[in-house]
């Protein structure tokens, strides 16, 4: 019941943040000189119907106080206009959004299973050459500019033919079996989310040694082992707990992240995701797309910390507030 009010009291935390970076976006971007419709009047499918209407959706011809609010409750109610291709962005946006969640949950969950028990590892061998190893190699994955990255992996996919080089499907995706094209789409997220997953990881890993660090000196720890519990007891059942805690914090703006990060690896991969729908969007000054792009990688971030607070407070009972 406590963690039914808890989750509760932080949906409702979660409004007045997604109005004021609403509110914010909107105006920012009608700061812009560029006629919001632009783009879709120098496109010659978009018929004039289709204009007056996100004319008056949007309230163009009244004050820009007024044209937020008549934009925000045509948000509410899941219209989105259209895009500068003539489609509906809410269609859009449906067919990215699960691509983009694929992707970052695959990188999130590998990252997650090998970061942690890694950050464990250099911890409990601190000095040692295995410590130093991964130090070493955590700090190149760091340095490594995502974009870069990408474009060598590219490099290496067309010059060896082993791994696909676009897309999420094969062109024959529609023919094979079941277990065949989870293959294919498996097959396919191999490059982006060696590029994700090589970058998070070095920084997961390494904020997990030094959490694990900093307890393994505390107090506690010591009057455990003076205790004489063995170092397993020690490590796995009293330090481990608390070092893991500000991981789980993390874990929203690992999400947030992975998102804002993953547009440029799409991009160079012509991988089907928000990034890089968000990224062409921007290009083509198509601001009805951005908009709602934008509020959707808001909500997302909202609801990822939403998340980390939840599974904080399921972990550790000492949360209250």
């Amino acid at each position: 019941m406590n963690l039914l009010i808890y989750v509760f009291k932080r949906i409702l935390q979660t409004i007045p943040l997604i109005i004021i970076v609403s509110f914010l976006s909107f105006f920012i971007i009608r700061l812009s000189p560029v006629d919001p419709l632009a783009e879709l009047k120098m496109n010659p499918a978009i018929s004039q119907e289709t204009l007056d209407a996100e004319i008056q959706r949007l309230g163009l011809d009244k004050p820009v106080i007024v044209q937020y609010f008549k934009w925000g409750k045509s948000f509410l109610k899941g219209d989105l206009g259209v895009s500068v291709t003539g489609e509906k962005v809410a269609d859009r946006l449906m067919e990215r959004i699960p691509n983009t969640l694929l992707l970052t949950g695959f990188v999130i969950l590998l990252t997650w299973l090998v970061g942690i028990p890694l950050g464990i590892f250099a911890a409990l061998n601190w000095k040692k050459p295995a410590d130093r190893i991964l130090t070493v190699l955590s700090s190149i994955g760091m340095a490594i500019p995502s974009f870069f990255f990408a474009l060598l992996l590219l490099i290496f996919a067309v010059k060896t033919g082993w791994f696909p080089t676009g897309g999420l499907t094969s062109f024959n995706f529609s023919s094979l079996t079941p277990l065949g094209k989870i293959t294919d789409v498996l097959w396919h997220l191999v490059l982006p989310v060696t590029v994700l997953f090589t970058l998070s990881l070095s920084g997961l890993q390494r904020q997990m040694r030094g959490n694990l660090l900093d307890v393994l000196e505390s107090d506690y720890v010591k009057f455990a082992r003076a205790k004489g519990l063995s170092e397993t007891k020690v490590v796995y059942k009293h330090a481990l707990r608390n070092a893991i805690n500000p991981m789980i914090t993390l874990l929203g703006f690992e999400f947030s992240s992975l998102l804002s990060g993953a547009a440029l690896t799409e991009f160079v991969f012509q991988y089907p995701g928000l990034g890089r729908l968000v990224l062409e969007a921007v290009l083509k000054s198509d601001i009805n797309l951005v908009m709602a792009s934008l509020m959707i990688g808001i909500i997302m971030l909202i609801l990822g910390n939403l998340i980390a607070d939840i599974l904080l407070k399921i972990v550790d009972p000492r949360v209250r507030v």
